[in-house]
């Protein structure tokens, strides 16, 4: 543990935390009790690093706009201090002072445009209990175990990579958890499961971040983070909590009022009240500070104020005759008041101050810098020699702090304050008791709005449900509805079809005309919807309106469903090869002109005799057709062998 109280002090040099060009320069005082041991100017990032490594008691500041831009800004700087590692700033905390005045309170002097003497007095007061320390996070903390590498898309060894690296992180997240329980920290867990053990455990400790037995960790396939739980908004905690000393002006009455200054003469508080008894005086000159010297305006102190004196063990100051209005006038003019009585209680005040404003200057000028000046002058005051003073005070910074208490003196008679402070604590524990009634019956209210809760969010998911179930069974509704409607057509269509097919075999019946389907287009496509229409079977005829576009594939489909006949507007026309390719597959080719058909829609009649007597021709022109294919394979074969027997003679000769 550090004997002596390790101080960092710091004022920018150059640049700025703003500035995205010229990162700050810091001048760095380092400072070991009362003692400079280092100046050297440093960077953010080196500043961090030193802090890391010798983690001092105090990081002294004038301004925290020198280290942050804003409220973010100041939590993440305050995030990367050591845990022990106090944050002030000498200046103060919600209201602020300049830093000539602050050293002016421990008589310090230094020059304002030198960065290095600013450090210096930063450092120094700091180290004299001057500021105000920063408060970032409450007392809780989150501790947080996760891979300190991604596994990537893998290959081969991905698996076992995977699981090396989550059991890494489990086996951490064990060992911190021991070290919890070890120190009896109470603390909340949450583990992330992944393959072969956990990819994150957050440990939720409820103590400050300086008390968690963990620090930060970055291994080759672990990471440990430690952060405070943050505040809604920066909190100021002054690092002395010793009140300042106070020149009180009283003036008792029907209406009371009281003025306190400090011992600079700085107004602090001004107050007037027809219900402010004695208790409450005493009260409100706690919150504002110690009361030194308690003042009245006319020469007999009354008793009233005598007894508010002797419950603060003040010193009296009365003037030698009752203050006139016109001297009241003249001290407080340039102050504003409410009333005479205020202005009667500054008047006092203000003439207790200018009586002791002399020796003040004196003792500015006799003490010796780093010395508390409101001290020196509350103890020179009560009558202490400035020789001794300087010893004790030296003394108590010199041996230890705790000192102080005992050097403070010892009043024998405080039985009147005792008296009014028993009288404040009774008043405060019957406040205690109402607050803890009250406190019981807010927590019944809220159990029972609690109750009311769960049985809306009850009623909620129930609702929830059903309408998720409503619309569940309205989509299927939907497609029920959307399938039927398309049954519906498709029995339509088959409905029509059946009509259809029904006709032509009526017209089938009948004997002196054959029936005839009707193909719009000699396509695969075209013959697809004869077929998903009508049908089409063997021994069918079939009348195409369009022969353009057909091929032979859809030739070689008519010959596998068998049809008997295809009668054309024109056969033969427009396209040669079509009268060839029907031959080859052996489908009659017939002209609408030869068999007389009639179309009408997708169904036509044709007569029967004519069809006849075209399929005779056709089939006489198609035994002609084959006869001459016959005659002509027959007389390439000879051809061949002819010519395959010239060669072999003429082989056998040579030879």
């Amino acid at each position: 543990m550090r004997d002596r109280l390790s101080v960092f002090g710091i004022d920018i040099v150059k640049g700025s935390v703003r500035s995205r060009s010229r990162r700050p320069m810091y001048a760095l005082v380092r400072m070991e009790g009362q003692e400079i041991t280092s100046e050297t100017t440093v960077s953010m990032f080196r500043l961090f690093r030193l802090l890391s490594e010798e983690r001092p008691d105090i990081l002294a500041v004038d301004s925290l706009q020198e280290i942050a831009t804003d409220q973010h800004g100041l939590f993440f700087f305050l995030q990367g201090l050591p845990p022990q590692t106090k944050l002030v700033q000498v200046t103060g905390g919600e209201k602020k002072e300049t830093l000539g005045k602050v050293a002016a309170r421990f008589n310090i002097s230094f020059d304002r445009f030198d960065p290095f003497a600013e450090a210096r007095t930063t450092a120094r007061v700091a180290s004299l209990g001057a500021g105000a320390e920063v408060i970032a996070f409450e007392n809780e903390s989150e501790v947080v175990v996760s891979r300190h590498r991604s596994p990537g898309r893998g290959g081969w060894s991905q698996n076992r990579y995977v699981r090396k690296i989550h059991g890494a992180v489990q086996l951490k997240g064990r060992e911190i958890e021991m070290q919890l329980a070890t120190t009896g920290l109470r603390y909340e867990k949450k583990e992330t499961k992944a393959f072969g053990g956990c990819s994150r455990v957050v440990f939720r400790v409820f103590a400050a971040r300086g008390l968690v037995p963990v620090s930060t960790y970055r291994g080759a396939d672990v990471q440990v983070r430690i952060s405070g739980k943050r505040l809604e908004r920066i909190r100021f905690r002054p690092l002395s909590g010793k009140p300042r000393y106070l020149i009180v002006g009283i003036d008792p009455g029907t209406t009371t009022a009281i003025a306190a200054l400090d011992l600079d003469g700085n107004l602090l508080h001004l107050e007037s009240s027809r219900q402010m008894d004695m208790s409450g005086v005493i009260e409100a000159l706690y919150k504002v500070g110690k009361p030194l010297v308690i003042a009245s305006d006319v020469q007999v102190m009354p008793y009233s104020v005598e007894k508010i004196r002797r419950a603060f063990s003040a010193v009296a100051y009365t003037p030698k005759q009752d203050t006139a209005v016109e001297a009241k006038l003249a001290l407080t003019a340039g102050y504003p008041y409410a009333n005479v009585h205020e202005r009667d209680a500054l008047s006092a005040a203000l003439d207790a101050y200018v009586q002791y404003q002399h020796k003040f200057r004196n003792l500015i000028k006799r003490v010796p810098p780093g010395h508390d000046l409101d001290e020196v002058r509350a103890r020179v005051i009560r009558g202490q020699a400035l020789d001794q003073v300087l010893v004790d005070l030296h003394a108590v910074t010199t041996v230890a702090p705790a000192i102080e208490a005992l050097v403070a003196p010892v009043e024998a008679r405080h039985d009147e304050r005792v008296r009014v402070l028993d009288g404040m604590v009774k008043r405060l524990r019957t406040y205690v008791a109402e607050l803890q009634e009250e406190v019981k019956a807010k927590e019944y209210e809220i159990h029972r709005l609690q109750g009311r809760l769960r049985g809306m969010h009850e009623r909620r998911d129930v609702q929830i449900a059903k309408d998720a179930e409503v619309a569940k069974r309205d989509a299927i509704i939907q497609s029920l509805k959307k399938r039927l409607r398309k049954e519906e057509r498709h029995g339509r269509t088959l409905a029509k079809r059946v009509e259809r097919i029904r006709t032509f075999a009526e017209l089938s019946i009948d004997g002196e005309a054959l029936p005839v389907k009707v193909l719009d287009a000699l396509t695969k496509e075209g013959l697809r919807r004869l077929t998903e229409d009508t049908g089409i079977g063997e021994g069918e005829i079939v009348y195409v309106q369009r022969i353009g576009g057909w091929g032979r594939s859809v030739v070689r489909d008519l010959a596998g469903i068998g049809i008997r006949a295809l009668i054309t507007p024109a056969a033969g026309e427009g396209d040669p090869q079509i009268h060839a390719e029907f031959r080859e597959a052996g489908i009659p080719l017939l002209s609408a002109m030869d068999t007389g058909v009639q179309v009408r829609g997708r169904q036509g009649l044709a007569p029967k005799d004519r069809v006849e007597s075209a399929l005779s021709l056709w089939q006489e022109e198609q035994a002609q057709f084959l006869h001459e294919k016959e005659s002509s394979r027959i007389e390439h074969m000879f051809k061949e062998y002819k010519s395959e027997r010239g060669k072999e003679v003429r082989k056998g000769g040579s030879s």
